[in-house]
């Protein structure tokens, strides 16, 4: 019998910028409102990031991430998976200051240091509003997104045996499969264990089917399917095609306005719920079952809604 499907949702992000999209949550009054609206819709993740509320730009502080983690936890029974990614430039510090504050059931990990080029949006004509969008593009023309092994290591020990976290596994080429089996053999990463294969982005893996298929491959291969949780997500255009095949090839999915901000061809996402609706229908037309926040906490041997610190 088919395992249900855990939906993701990575509400905000650090990718996309205020001009971009109106419908982007900043405010932590509008990431707060988005994210139980997409649990509602029936994400039972919520991958979170937090925003400085004047002008939009991705920020580590814990404070932001204060505002809105308490009204979540008291509005639904999501998942909380805290980013460890943060926004680019950021210190591998500041990237974890809400999660070390928060003590969250899950965090984000990223596998591996990796270039991580935005520019090419710069060759859209955006009236930017804020000065700081075209630059914040720009700057990763020449930027490599560190993910040592020691900074991994590091995440691993402080997040994870010191505050009981579980993590999702944040696979953007073929090579982080290999270095998760590394931790894996060190004894650092036990089962079961969530693996999210990222596809898309320039600087990682393209996102052609053959490669998903590929990485499936591999990942049974390297950890064997019984003992990990396998996650889609594809970046812009190829989203909701990609997670769609996944989930047809057994696999949990992720969506969200970090991802991709259009909910189809030319249409922009007037919300989060909007894509986890889009995705949930597609799940169930496909006979397949959303899984419940309860049954993803089994899943993934959570420690509990009640073990947080906000």
């Amino acid at each position: 019998m088919a395992k249900s499907v855990i939906i993701t949702c990575a509400v905000t992000g650090s990718i996309h910028t205020p001009t971009m999209s109106e419908h982007l949550p900043i405010t932590p009054n509008e990431i707060a409102t988005d994210a139980i609206a997409a649990a509602e819709a029936g994400a039972s993740i919520l991958h979170l990031h937090a925003r400085n509320p004047e002008d939009g730009s991705p920020t580590p502080s814990p404070d932001v991430f204060m505002e809105f983690l308490p009204r979540i936890k008291q509005s639904t029974d999501a998942v909380v998976n805290i980013t460890t990614g943060g926004g680019h430039g950021m210190t591998l510090e500041e990237r974890c200051a809400g999660a070390l504050r928060a003590s969250p059931e899950m965090t984000s990990l990223n596998m591996g240091s990796m270039n991580f080029g935005l520019y090419p949006i710069l060759d859209k004509p955006y009236d930017w509003k804020y000065e700081w969008e075209p630059k914040y593009l720009e700057m990763t023309r020449d930027f490599i997104f560190r993910n040592t092994f020691k900074d991994i290591e590091w995440v691993l020990k402080e997040l994870g045996e010191g505050h009981g976290v579980r993590f999702e596994f944040e696979c953007y080429d073929m090579g982080h499969l290999y270095n998760l089996a590394h931790f894996v053999d060190r004894g650092l990463v036990t089962p079961p264990f969530f693996v999210q294969t990222i596809f898309g982005i320039l600087g990682g893996i393209g996102a052609d089917i053959e490669n998903l298929a590929h990485m499936r491959r591999i990942a049974n291969k390297l950890f064997g399917e019984e003992n990990y949780e396998w996650s889609i997500l594809a970046a812009g255009r190829h989203q909701m095609s990609f997670v769609t095949t996944g989930a047809i090839l057994g696999g949990n999915v992720r969506v969200g306005l970090e991802d991709s901000l259009y909910i189809g061809k030319g249409e922009l996402a007037k919300s989060n719920g909007d894509q986890v609706a889009k995705i949930r229908r597609i799940v169930e037309d496909l006979s397949l079952e959303v899984a419940t926040p309860v049954e993803a906490r089994e899943r993934l041997a959570l420690k509990g809604g009640d073990q947080v610190a906000f």
